[in-house]
């Protein structure tokens, strides 16, 4: 027989694709699946080892899902856009376009190689003018709806990459794309207003089946707190300002307040005398990054401003501060600080010689941030902090200066991207109408190809006359079109309901199909976007909903997030540190399915690990070892050759291992726990190889039960398997019934796991001297009685005493000689 080599893989892959084995049934919705890997982005020409530990094993879970009767959707796309594919536009002057729709090309030869059951039909590429029309319409839903909004905010500046950045794709104070120290930058910018749902994202958390930890990462980045909002009055001024706190109990140990630097109200409020402090200072702030500022350990600094807020519970003067750990975008823009009750505060007022009073009993050091029993606040003395709270806001409420408030860490989504390579935003400038949309009809607004692309800080589209200048749909007088470009992310916050509607001309999607198709049944890919592209999928799902589009709250039901493959060495994998694993020399070496095999058995799928070349070479031999049992027992039955008709010691030895293998492989399986599964095929195939050396063999039993070994090994290795059924199972019919993959997945039946016989072992003094087989059902006596009586232990005791036999059922018996 040929041994499994990539010709095999080949033959089958266009076997597949000739008979549309995996081709979706619409009209079959009852026990759809849609199964989904975060689609890849085509910055490299060539698939990772990190893409196949993402895409292969999914894809083996699916088919054993498809086997089990599911009718499995699995869609494949790409997520086009964004700067990388810019970059190397810059650096080597291939165009974005060009370059990305090459690597798009090789990419999908070397996902077709990996014999998955993508449903290429439906595949979209977030680049191409038919997709992000729709991103487009999706925008202006999200305007007309007041969801998308205009305005001049501080932003996240990238000097490197030249284009603004969400506060999500800040790590440490760094561009999360190219590391460099992210600025501050005034600009008039687009935003999605995702503030509006902070609520329902927040709860709707506990519903879904993800990781603990990315639900815990998206409640902080979330951050609801509750608590009041509290208004200062300006001394001998008509000014106010607001502070929000969730420890309003402590509002009489006020000893002064902080305002961020780049508050509007600084510049009203500093005395002449200290405004060149202050301006230094302001300066000085505007190259702190926010991750910065936020710092616990970070010394905390400030100006005086002059100027004398009013404490509206006790009338108190307080100074008013300016200092850099305040936020202009996270609450009101100021601070109520209470230095004995707070850690932060303390050290600012340690630090500046400020008063320091307790108004908290509890605890003898200072400060003191618990809970405890209000002090030093007129007639709140004596209540709990929750008493207090609810009592102060209930006063401050009756002198209009203050109410309960619920604050978020969560700030509205920034999507203006001063860079080329995106999709452009559908909204034209008009001296007379003003802000306009784009019409519907006339999209999509396309991307022009002759741009001059050289980062400069402005969009390029700026520089390309032929896509600014334009008319206005409103009055068709002179007007100009938006020249920044949407975040990539916004492109992938829909696309998996576009993948269900992939082809439809007329609309974003079918509503009535996306309600029967959607929710995603199984969602897998990297935990790095759990603040980023899964909130903002979820936010625009629902924003969907709301607009009478969707009838579903979530886009993703089951959320899995795999490990990573490192290099050889143990480090991530970089071409700069030359440990990269390019899978296509493993897979010309040693075919597709050996690779997939060694990527599920060789690393837990949630956790990753090391690459080892001696490990696929295991995988290698086993898949050698299973062929020659496969080969060998086929001969056995074609043969006919020593055949019996009953199920004696040996069958019923061979069916527990099938039917212990088919129980685990299926539970291990269902959990993505591939590695512990295809260590009981393993353990299935040795009962197998043991049985091959029995001189008579029940050939009916034994075809059967091959028959169930290569469905359970399919998922895991689909070429080979679909070989070895169809040496099996010779088959010439036309129809798709040739394919193991259309057959049943094996159940596994309880009473075949009970043993007539079981083996323990027998101590003597606790160490093993014999191992002997036993009836199952015998009793604790029955079990001495023939351990005593096993030959080697008659002679290991004969002339001792034995003062005791210990019986542990169902694995030894401990004798204990003097």
């Amino acid at each position: 027989m040929a041994k499994y080599n990539t010709a095999i893989d080949k033959k089958w892959q266009q076997k597949w694709e000739e008979t549309k084995l995996y081709k979706f049934d619409e009209n079959n919705l009852d026990k759809k699946l849609y199964v989904l890997e975060m689609f890849s982005y085509p910055s490299g020409s060539q698939l990772h080892a990190g893409h196949w530990f993402n895409y292969g094993p999914v894809d083996s879970w699916a088919r054993m899902k498809k086997m089990q009767g599911y009718n499995v959707f699995q869609p494949m796309g790409f997520d086009a856009f964004g700067l990388p594919a810019e970059n190397y536009a810059i650096k080597t002057g291939v165009h974005p376009s060009d370059s990305t729709m090459q690597n798009i090309k090789t990419m999908e030869e070397q996902l077709k190689a990996m014999g998955a059951m993508f449903n290429w039909e439906n595949e979209v590429v977030t680049c191409a003018p038919d997709y992000y029309k729709w991103t487009q319409w999706l925008f202006l839903k999200l305007y007309e709806k007041g969801l998308a909004y205009r305005k001049k905010a501080p932003v996240n500046w990238c000097p490197s990459c030249n284009t603004v950045l969400a506060n999500e794709q800040v790590l440490d104070g760094s561009c999360e794309r190219c590391s460099t120290e992210v600025t501050k930058k005034d600009l008039t910018q687009w935003f999605l207003k995702i503030t509006d749902y902070a609520d329902e994202l927040l709860e709707k958390l506990d519903i879904l089946d993800w990781p603990e930890k990315t639900k815990s990462m998206q409640k902080h980045w979330i951050g609801k707190s509750t608590g009041a909002e509290v208004t200062f009055k300006v001394k001998d001024s008509d000014l106010s300002f607001s502070v929000f706190t969730t420890r309003v109990d402590t509002l009489y140990g006020v000893s002064y307040v902080v305002l961020a630097p780049e508050n509007p109200l600084v510049d009203q409020l500093t005395v002449e005398n200290n405004k060149s402090a202050v301006e230094a200072y302001k300066e000085e702030s505007k190259k702190q990054t926010e991750i910065e500022r936020q710092s616990i350990t970070r010394e905390k600094t400030g100006v005086f401003t002059g100027s004398y807020a009013i404490n509206p519970i006790n009338g108190r003067e307080v100074p008013i501060w300016i200092g850099d750990y305040v936020l202009a975008t996270y609450g009101t823009g100021a601070v109520m600080a209470v230095p004995a009750h707070d850690e932060r505060d303390f050290a600012f007022a340690t630090k500046y010689n400020l008063p320091i009073e307790r108004v908290i009993e509890g605890g003898e050091s200072l400060p003191y941030t618990e809970y405890g029993t209000m002090v030093n606040s007129e007639e709140f003395n004596g209540l709990s902090s929750e008493e207090g709270k609810k009592a102060v806001v209930k006063k401050l409420e009756a002198m209009n200066l203050g109410s309960e408030k619920v604050n978020y860490r969560l700030r509205d989504w920034l999507i203006s991207r001063q860079r080329y390579w995106g999709a452009p935003i559908p909204i034209i400038y008009c001296d007379h109408c003003g802000t306009v949309p784009v019409p519907e009809e006339q999209l999509p607004v396309e991307l022009p190809y002759n741009v001059e692309f050289a980062p400069d800080g402005k969009s390029p589209l700026a520089k390309c006359e032929e896509f600014l200048h334009t008319t206005c749909p409103k009055c068709g007088g002179p007007a100009h079109r938006e020249v920044d470009t949407l975040d990539t992310f916004v492109c992938s916050s829909w696309y998996y309901l576009r993948y269900a509607d992939a082809n439809n001309s007329e609309k974003a999607f079918d509503t009535d199909m996306i309600n029967k198709m959607l929710p995603v049944d199984k969602y897998v890919g990297g935990p790095e976007h759990a603040c980023m592209h899964l909130l903002y999928a979820r936010f625009i799902t629902k924003a969907l909903r709301d607009m009478g589009y969707l009838n579903f709250d979530e886009p993703f039901l089951s959320l899995t997030h795999q490990g990573l493959i490192l290099g050889p060495d143990g480090q991530k994998m970089s071409k700069s540190k030359g440990n990269t694993i390019a899978p296509d020399e493993y897979i010309a070496e040693h075919g597709s399915d050996v690779f997939r095999m060694y990527l599920m058995f060789g690393f837990a799928y949630t956790e990753g690990g090391a690459w080892s070349d001696e490990g696929i070479k295991s995988v290698a031999r086993f898949v050698e070892r299973i062929e020659r049992i496969l080969d060998s027992s086929r001969e056995a039955i074609e043969s006919g050759n020593n055949n019996k008709d009953t199920m004696d010691k040996a069958e019923k030895e061979l069916n527990y291992w099938r039917h212990f293998a088919i129980k685990n492989v299926t539970t291990d399986a269902e959990i993505l726990q591939f590695n512990t599964a295809i260590a009981r095929l393993m353990e299935f195939n040795n009962a197998l190889s043991k049985y091959i050396t029995e001189p008579e063999k029940n050939l009916t039993f034994l075809k059967d039960t091959l028959s169930d070994f290569i469905k359970l090994l399919a998922p895991f290795a689909p070429h080979f398997a679909e070989e070895q059924w169809n040496l099996l199972h010779p088959n010439t019919s036309e129809d798709n019934s040739y394919s193991v993959f259309s057959t049943a997945w094996p159940t596994f039946i309880p009473e075949a796991l009970i043993k007539d016989e079981i083996e323990i072992a027998i101590q003597i003094n606790g160490k093993i001297k014999a191992r002997i087989n036993i009836s199952s059902d015998l009793d604790e006596e029955g079990i001495k009685a023939a351990a005593l009586n096993s030959e080697e232990i008659k002679v290991a005791t004969e002339g001792k005493n034995i003062v005791k036999v210990i019986v542990i059922k169902g694995r030894l018996v401990n004798i204990v000689i003097k």
